[in-house]
């Protein structure tokens, strides 16, 4: 006996990017179907109720075989801390007809967050005949999944330094590691593999992935190399005069600070992106990582040192580049 067609879905986690594709891909299905923009329907989730979502996808499809509805952000939002007695409400609405949905739904929750395989609807879905459950988290390193996607997405090879730069860029952000391939791949119009070079050319990878190395070099007291990278950084834009290499070593030391200072205090890196206000692991990570070279006494002297250098580049005391090689000469002695 065959298993039976799904009439629920969940579809979570943080890659947003393969979501997004599975989603259009059912938008697409239905839309290809007969009279399937009339029996399709979408839902914030934190802004309509279970009852409203059941009622959508139990009536009958019009002169159609089956009606889609797609509902987004909802099991997070009824399971938060907060969510109380309605929260508990609603789940117990769902346990109780999910099960039981007719043969012509499909109802496909979203979630940009990965859920607990402790959620009861996440239970439910994978215990139900028809439920189906399916988790997208994006890797903690995007350079395989960089060197797949050009592959299997665009047919072009994308060599594994340029691969490396790139995620060393984009980190955990697929969104945005993709539209920056996608230009890679209409840069080199199929016509070789996508280098290091074409990466440096056309995405901002050098001065970021310098800046690391630099903050590395400082950290591990590799002044020479550390001086040769700052070389590298300033003769890249000539015109910024040092003023911007400098603004984002400031920032990447605050980074370091505030990493430092949230590991002596929880003890771990759970928030430490949320902390450190950045958009992805990757900064908040590679900030960890090299806040651990250094002590809190540190850190905050060399950023006491830094807003004092800026004072003076501010006033003509000093230019950015000699701010630079005094502030790598102190501390990387």
């Amino acid at each position: 006996m065959s298993k039976p067609t799904p009439t629920f879905y969940i579809f979570h986690g943080t890659d947003s990017l393969r979501l997004e594709e599975e989603i259009k891909h059912l938008r697409t299905q239905m839309l290809e179907s007969p009279n399937g923009e009339l029996n399709m329907s979408e839902f914030d989730g934190e802004q309509v109720s279970v009852a409203e979502v059941l009622n959508a996808v139990t009536s009958f499809p019009f002169l159609a075989e089956k009606r889609l509805v797609i509902v987004k952000h909802m099991l997070a939002h009824i399971t938060r801390k907060g969510a109380g007695e309605t929260g508990k409400q609603a789940v117990a609405r769902l346990e109780e007809t999910l099960p039981t949905l007719p043969d012509w739904a499909r109802l496909v929750f979203v979630e940009s967050s990965a859920l607990s395989d402790s959620h009861k609807i996440v239970k439910l879905a994978r215990s139900s005949p028809t439920g189906y459950e399916k988790a997208f988290n994006a890797p903690k390193d995007s350079t395989q999944w960089l060197i797949q996607r050009a592959q299997s997405a665009y047919e072009v090879e994308i060599e594994p330094r340029a691969a490396q730069a790139l995620a060393s860029v984009t980190g955990d952000d697929l969104r945005r590691a993709d539209n920056e391939l996608v230009k890679l791949v209409s840069y080199v119009g199929g016509e070789r593999p996508i280098s290091e070079e074409d990466v440096a050319a056309l995405t901002p990878y050098v001065a970021e992935a310098n800046i690391f190395a630099m903050v590395d070099a400082i950290a591990t007291g590799h002044g020479d190399l550390a001086l040769t990278l700052l070389s590298r950084l300033l003769d890249d834009d000539p015109r910024d005069e040092g003023f911007g290499i400098y603004g984002m070593i400031v920032r990447q030391f605050r980074l370091l600070l505030l990493a430092k200072e949230h590991l002596l205090v929880h003890g771990s890196r759970a928030g430490l992106r949320d902390a450190l206000g950045v958009r992805s692991e990757f900064p908040a990570n590679k900030a960890a990582d090299q806040s651990r070279n250094f002590t809190l006494a540190q850190l905050e002297e060399i950023y006491r040192v830094l807003q004092d250098y800026d004072l003076k580049m501010k006033t003509g005391r000093i230019s950015p580049r000699l701010a630079l090689e005094l502030l790598i000469a102190g501390i990387a002695r």
